[in-house]
């Protein structure tokens, strides 16, 4: 049985300044690095003894959150690119008003992009699938992912064995800091037992 605990990373700096986050590689703020401390105590409260692997986009903010929650588990960090935010294109480094301003493409399907250059959601899909199968046949039988809102709401339609069309209609989006716990039963069965809780934040 496999157990994946997924963390979308804390406060960036881009939550606070009105900028795009996506492949810009924006540091957590202090309240984020204070957020990830607290997600890292109270997972080493609940987790014990228990051994896990941990995955990392290899962006800042993610990796950071990564690394403060790990100072406080007996994890092996593992970074990949696999786990990046959805790259925008044009929009990378822009403010969020210079988006919605010069927007190429409103979005109304898993394969639309906002600008030429950017990715689309089913880019993501195919970008993460093959890191989803590495770790469901990996030897770890527990796991946590660190990533973003939009690569992780894309994991849990993977986990659920949605075909990408499905986020046409659908998705389960997280917010930032949430902590999700997904889990494979005797049976087979793909379990999300929490979904982005945010009490992991606090003490």
């Amino acid at each position: 049985m496999k157990r994946i605990i997924t963390i979308q990373h804390t406060q960036s700096v881009h939550h606070t300044n009105g900028m795009v986050g996506s492949w810009t590689d924006w540091d957590l703020s202090q309240l984020g690095k204070e957020q990830a401390e607290n997600i890292g105590k109270n997972l080493s409260s609940e987790l014990g003894e228990e051994k896990f692997i941990m995955y990392s986009s290899d962006l800042l903010r993610a990796r950071r959150t990564a690394e403060i929650v790990a100072t406080h588990l007996n994890v092996e960090l593992v970074i990949r690119d696999a786990l990046r935010e959805r790259n925008l294109g044009s929009a990378v480094g822009e403010s969020v008003q210079w988006l919605r301003e010069n927007m190429e493409c409103q979005e109304s399907t898993v394969d639309d992009k906002m600008f030429h250059n950017a990715e689309s959601r089913r880019d993501v899909w195919n970008r993460l699938q093959p890191l989803f199968y590495e770790i469901m046949n990996g030897e770890n039988e527990n796991a946590i992912i660190v990533s973003h809102g939009d690569t992780l709401s894309v994991f849990n339609a993977i986990w659920l064995g949605f075909e990408p069309e499905k986020l046409n209609k659908y998705d389960l989006f997280g917010m930032s800091g949430g902590v999700t716990l997904l889990q494979e039963n005797e049976e087979g069965k793909h379990v999300i037992r929490k979904l982005s809780d945010m009490s992991y934040m606090k003490l």
